[in-house]
């Protein structure tokens, strides 16, 4: 045989052995190739990458790093209920709102389950700022476990970085409700603004690189009288949590809530520059997953009736405490409230654990909205509606 043939047969099976390869590493993978994000500007990462990156974000060590919050031996069961009939398409909302997966929970049965994009039950799905709505419950165990004392000791006491800063007379129970009164950029369409900036910022050497960006920041307003919605301070939250219980936040979250509750899957938190958790944002979890943590809230906050909360905890951290200027709704403890007594944890592009207590109902969501609020084509105020739409059908079930 030639030296010719010899070296086009070789590059035939080169080239058959590297097909064979792209289509077992599994649809994914081949997304994220094909759509290769670039660095860690989510923000600024286009809607292919997107879609190929939200169920992607902790195997990819190369771009953002991640703890891991270990699940346990058994999971928490969600048996089927009576299946839920809408009065809509619903393959045409979730092609519309650009969902991937959507559980819904009454009285801890599952009522409808659906998925879209390619995304399926074993996936994870990043969770952006409903990680908020997590990491202020890790504050409410902190305090049931005495690791912090007090809503209104100074973050300060807890963090050392900000002594001397606009922060340092700033309360626990301030942060938690963002009414610091430090000034903050949250535009999430300016690679200025500070949510896009932060995790820029260089890390030094036994310190947050987070909260020594805060501590650059100036004071706005007096503490307590402002409300502003800012990443920064659940970021500040998170490495309180870290400093008061001398634990990661993906492990504290795993020894809390993920492991005695029954999560099914392990899941993850994607980490900072300077290798703590981003509390603001990006746990990575199974959309069944996200809805038993919304269950877990239902149930009181506590595993097997034992609390994991200080007694009314919720009460407060799931009600207003602070108005934002749009009637009928506010801002508890890092959760977004009506008040008709429900309330949501809520992250950009569509992610949503959405909780009404009056009809035992758990919504959780994950999608890849066009925009970062679903503002540009609508989906936001397109999933408040179907919102409604469940409790109307829910209703019409006990009439």
């Amino acid at each position: 045989m030639g030296l010719g043939r010899r070296l086009a047969i070789g590059v035939a099976a080169l080239g058959v052995a590297g097909l064979a390869g792209w289509f077992l590493i599994g649809p994914d993978w081949r997304a994220l190739i094909a759509h290769q994000p670039y660095g860690r500007d989510i923000l600024f990462w286009n809607l292919d990458q997107r879609d190929a990156g939200f169920r992607m974000l902790d195997q990819i060590p190369f771009v953002i790093e991640s703890h891991e919050i270990a699940a346990g031996d058994t999971a928490h069961p969600l048996p089927d209920g009576e299946p839920l009939v809408l009065d809509m398409d619903m393959d045409a909302y979730l092609a519309s709102n650009r969902t991937a997966g959507l559980v819904i929970l009454q009285d801890g049965k599952v009522r409808l389950e659906r998925y879209a994009l390619g995304f399926d039950d074993d996936g994870r799905w990043t969770s952006f700022s409903v990680a908020k709505s997590l990491t202020s419950t890790l504050v409410g165990a902190a305090i049931r476990d005495g690791a912090i004392k007090s809503l209104n000791d100074p973050v300060s006491d807890y963090i050392d970085e900000l002594s001397g800063s606009a922060y340092a007379d700033v309360t626990v129970e301030q942060l938690l409700t963002m009414t610091s009164g430090i000034a903050w950029n949250e535009d999430y369409d300016d690679p200025n603004s500070d949510v896009a900036q932060f995790d820029k910022h260089p890390a030094e050497t036994g310190k947050s690189a987070t909260a020594t960006y805060m501590a650059t920041l100036p004071r706005a307003h007096p503490p307590g009288e402002v409300w502003n919605y800012s990443t920064g301070e659940t970021n500040l939250i998170g490495i309180l949590v870290i400093r008061a219980t001398g634990k990661p936040l993906a492990e504290y979250l795993s020894e809390k809530v993920w492991q005695p509750y029954g999560m099914q899957q392990d899941a993850s938190w994607l980490l900072g520059n300077d290798g703590y958790e981003i509390s603001g944002c990006c746990i990575q979890a199974a959309v069944r997953d996200f809805a038993r943590f919304g269950q877990f809230i239902l149930d009181g906050g506590a595993v097997n009736g034992q609390p994991v909360l200080p007694e009314g905890w919720l009460e407060k951290a799931t009600q207003k405490q602070v108005s934002y200027g749009a009637a009928g709704e506010g801002y508890g403890y890092q959760w977004w409230t009506w008040d008709d007594g429900s309330f949501q944890a809520d992250g950009i592009f569509g992610q949503g654990i959405f909780i009404d207590p009056a009809r035992r109902l758990v919504i959780a969501s994950n999608s890849s909205w066009t925009s970062a609020l679903g503002d540009k084509d609508g989906e936001f105020e397109a999933r408040k509606a179907f919102y409604k739409a469940v409790q109307k059908a829910l209703d019409a079930d006990t009439e």
